[in-house]
């Protein structure tokens, strides 16, 4: 047997009892195969192509009708010695770093403070951007929700028994739909560099690996409903965060907060409950395990993490909310929290001063852990 052969062998990719010939294909009835998905490379330049075409046509001039707009900022001196020192000491040097590069160029300490700060606000993304993102995002995540709905609704079939059953054949809108996820994925992994950066820049790779990961071999074992399940989960919240973004943006602040908050219900439900139940009830206790089952199981596991660390920070933003109305003083701290066969939380500007109560339990907390 050779190497391939043994790669594709089905006792790693499908339960036990199950081999490729159940799903041999025939005139009428198709199965997915894994180079189908080799699609996403131009899918994922075509979507690149369409968020740029949205962003700058739609978007941009959407923005600027409902008020978003890029607040002037001062401009650092062109210096190329500061410069130097930024690059090399970083956008927040320590006291001493400034006392000491106050020395070697002969400038004040104050004005060498002071030129960081204007060369950091120089770097700082604006906010038509922000807005432009988001809107791009909600808009996906709204498509693909809603039609994810629709395509796994089946007539003739209870949800339950479909959901795992491996014999069945591959619906094309379904492929498609597993397609384009796979897709956008791929898009974000390629346009992360030119993207506003998060805070959680490190569990966004995790995070992409893991999902375009899960997508690729439960496509392989054709496990596509149960996939679509999950991605709908996920999905559920992830429009929610991405209009209290734009809304933030547009400093509709009290339905902002509202929508937010909607937002934190529907993601802890959906993360902490539902997507928990989901996998194991319909995956753990159906399958025996095998090869693939302990590699899908470890990446669900990496998610499910993910959502403890991300349901720990939207709670502690959603209480300044309800307590101290302190969305009006921090930032949306950006996340990404789609997952599995799966976006980016909370980022903004600050509101009005004296929105937060900034001496009461918690306001502080939530400020500090946002900016930046």
């Amino acid at each position: 047997m050779g190497l391939l052969e043994e790669v594709w062998h089905h006792k790693y990719w499908l339960p036990p009892g199950t081999t490729w010939e159940d799903m041999k294909e025939s005139a009428d009835t198709h199965y997915p195969k894994p180079q189908d998905l080799w699609l996403c490379i131009p899918g994922a330049l075509l979507l690149i192509m369409v968020r740029c075409i949205f962003e700058r046509t739609i978007a941009l001039p959407l923005g600027r009708r409902l008020g978003v707009r890029d607040k002037q900022r001062p401009k650092a001196q062109p210096s190329a010695t500061l410069e130097g020192f930024y690059k090399l000491l970083g956008r927040t040097p320590k006291e001493g770093d400034l006392i000491s590069v106050a020395k070697q160029s002969g400038l004040p300490v104050r004005t060498v403070e002071t030129w960081f700060r204007h060369r950091r606000a120089q770097d700082r993304p604006r906010i038509t951007k922000k807005f432009c993102e988001a809107s791009w995002r909600f808009t996906f995540y709204v498509i693909s929700f809603f039609s994810g709905v629709a395509l796994l609704y089946d007539a003739k079939q209870g949800l339950s028994r479909c959901l795992l059953l491996l014999s069945q054949p591959l619906l094309p809108m379904l492929g498609w739909f597993y397609l384009l996820e796979l897709s956008f994925y791929c898009s974000l992994v390629a346009t992360l560099p030119f993207d506003v950066k998060r805070k959680d820049f490190k569990e966004q790779i995790i995070h992409h690996i893991a999902t375009i990961t899960l997508i690729f071999v439960s496509y392989c074992a054709n496990l596509i409903r149960l996939g679509v399940m999950i991605m709908l989960v996920h999905d559920a919240s992830d429009y929610l965060l991405e209009l209290a973004k734009v809304l933030h943006y547009m400093k509709w602040k009290r339905v902002c907060e509202v929508v937010f908050i909607a937002f934190a219900v529907v993601f802890i439900s959906s993360r902490l409950l539902v997507f928990p139940l989901i996998t194991y009830y319909y995956y753990v206790t159906k399958f025996e395990m095998f090869f693939l089952s302990c590699l899908i199981n470890s990446f669900l596991m990496i998610l499910q993490l993910l959502h403890i660390f991300w349901s720990y920070l939207i709670l502690r933003m959603a209480f300044g909310v309800i307590l101290y109305g302190a969305v009006r003083k921090i930032f949306f701290s950006s996340i990404t929290t789609r997952s599995s066969v799966v976006p980016a939380h909370l980022q903004g500007q600050g509101g009005r001063k004296g929105a937060a109560q900034p001496n009461s339990p918690g306001a502080s907390e939530l400020k500090s852990s946002a900016e930046g």
